[in-house]
């Protein structure tokens, strides 16, 4: 009978993660992928001849790029025969490559792969209208310059706006902030909860970086010769008094979320050098973390979209056998802090147990450091895994919401606890 490989973590690293617009405006997501690739190379130390795969995840997918994932072997000059490809779920995109070189590793189809994700949001993929991209479509296969010319006569100037990529789900109409407005309402979290906890992803963000712990896991990154070395969107500053002086975003008259209890749009990206615990014994390596189990979900995105960890967690817990009391350390992307709270509270009345909010982010959450949609998944993975080690924990939790209303789960296991 074939045995199960324990997959295990042996480094995860990600470049700085800064508000899109800002200092990595003129990178590409590839630029991205590549630096925090190549520094969990560089200092893993990893010989890229036994890599088996690369997983990637990537959500506003570049059109140059079919395949991130590919083109980051290819970019890094790794051994042309490793596959490679790109996977998606929206803000769960890297916890999707992350389980997936898992899997293979656990079957034996693969010992050693990187997993991680990248976003540019200052470089979204801007389309055409339908109308635009038929007539250019015509035109380039009109044999001559009138034919050309008919191929644009039933354009009008209403379609030559381009069209951005899409935030509200196809399903409802509403965006992630709408919605997470209707979670706020139907769970009771007032403004008051939503900036406290927003306060506190920034306190603690700071603290982590002012200890040196953020800072072990940050790879700079150079832009025309200048090193960019720390998170961009640490409101060191921030009171509750300012907080609470925002107006509301998405319901100007009686919503409750604002720019500051939100997470803000950001570029960056992250990655996980992933082994079976037996080729990383063999190599020398000391695992950080084992993926114990983990889960996914979804609900019905016109209820309450972003609350399926809620559904995630307590899978992913049955399938590691643990309770939420035995979890040590939990990594919880904070989309909003209204859908952090929301999941506590469906936590609890689903019978999972309460979450002791000492125990999560406790370096604070997407809110503070930002959210590159497809790396976040790496980073709370990496970060949980280094925090476990670090207070010689033994059991982590992490999750992220996604768009459409998916979930997931993941349970960590520091071997060495």
């Amino acid at each position: 009978m074939q045995t199960v490989a324990r997959p295990v973590i042996v480094g995860g690293f990600r470049t700085p993660f800064v508000r899109a617009g800002t200092a990595f405006a003129h990178l590409d997501v590839l630029d991205l992928a590549k630096a925090a690739t190549g520094e969990a190379l560089a200092r893993t130390e990893l010989d890229p001849a036994i890599i088996d795969e690369v997983v990637y995840g990537n959500v506003s997918r570049p059109v140059a790029y079919h395949n991130l994932a590919r083109e980051i072997v290819i970019a890094l000059d790794l051994p042309r025969g490793i596959p490679a490809y790109s996977v998606g779920m929206a803000c769960a995109s890297a916890c999707v490559a992350i389980t997936t070189a898992a899997d293979h590793i656990a079957v034996g189809t693969a010992e050693v792969a990187l997993a991680g994700g990248a976003e540019s949001l200052s470089n979204v993929p801007i389309t055409y209208s339908p109308e635009l991209a038929r007539a250019f479509v015509g035109a380039s296969q009109a044999k001559t310059l009138p034919q050309k010319v008919t191929s644009f006569a039933q354009v009008r100037p209403a379609d030559l706006a381009p069209v951005a990529p899409g935030i509200r789900e196809t399903s409802t109409g509403l965006t992630m902030g709408e919605s997470a407005e209707r979670m706020a309402a139907l769970n009771g979290i007032s403004r008051a909860e939503q900036d406290r906890w927003a306060l506190r992803s920034h306190q603690l963000a700071a603290k982590g970086w002012d200890d040196g712990r953020l800072a072990r896991e940050v790879s700079p990154v150079y832009v025309e010769g200048r090193a960019v070395t720390m998170d961009g969107h640490i409101r060191r500053d921030s009171t509750i008094e300012k907080l609470a002086s925002l107006p509301p975003v998405f319901d100007r008259a009686h919503g409750t979320i604002s720019a500051a209890n939100a997470s803000p749009l950001t570029d960056g990206a992250a990655t996980v050098v992933l082994m079976s615990e037996e080729r990383a014994k063999a190599l020398g390596y000391e695992p950080i973390a084992a993926i114990r189990s983990y889960a996914y979900a979804a609900v019905d995105p016109a209820d309450q979209l972003l609350i399926a960890p809620a559904y995630a967690i307590p899978l992913a817990l049955k399938r590691a056998r643990l309770s939420l009391d035995q979890i040590d350390v939990i990594e919880m992307h904070e989309a909003f802090a209204a859908q952090v709270l929301s999941t506590f509270k469906v936590l609890e009345q689903n019978g999972a147990g309460h979450v002791d909010e000492e125990r999560v982010n406790v370096m604070g959450g997407s809110i503070a450091l930002g959210h590159p949609f497809g790396a976040t998944g790496a980073r709370l993975v990496t970060t949980l895994a280094n925090e476990l080690r670090r207070r010689g924990a033994r059991y982590g939790l992490a999750s992220a919401c996604a768009a459409g209303g998916n979930g997931a789960a993941i349970v960590l296991e520091n071997l060495a606890a």
